[in-house]
């Protein structure tokens, strides 16, 4: 089983997030945070690095649901959207498979909540 799914897209990087931000926007996810991988690798170990941003989208009705049913599952939150420079210049859009993710959690009533986080991060990713 895949941990992820993702597409490829003629965007240029910020294009990419600012599409990959809407099409989450439409699907009810807010972004909480984002973490610029290339920066923090260049400041903390001086590395250069492709473009790389982890966005961290969080659809609180979803959330909501998840912490009700697992307290402990905030550990697991919120869901990874990642927007990356490939190298063939490309940009990659990916998501991390909420179905995959907890599937590692024994707790049979994540699963029809994941598989609905899962239909709708499918949805942003298709309308990259």
């Amino acid at each position: 089983m895949s941990y992820y799914f993702s597409t490829q897209t003629d965007l240029n990087f910020e294009d990419a997030i600012t599409k990959t931000t809407e099409a989450l926007k439409k699907e009810g996810f807010g972004v909480l945070t984002e973490i610029d991988v290339k920066a923090t690798l260049k400041n903390k170990i001086d590395v250069d690095f492709p473009k790389y941003k982890i966005l961290g989208a969080c659809n609180p009705q979803f959330a909501h649901k998840a912490l009700l049913s697992e307290e402990h599952i905030g550990a697991m939150l919120p869901c990874n959207v990642v927007v990356r420079e490939n190298k063939a210049g490309q940009t990659e859009v990916f998501a991390v498979d909420p179905v995959a993710s907890m599937s590692a959690v024994d707790n049979a009533d994540l699963a029809p909540i994941a598989q609905e986080v899962q239909q709708k991060l499918k949805a942003v990713i298709d309308n990259i």
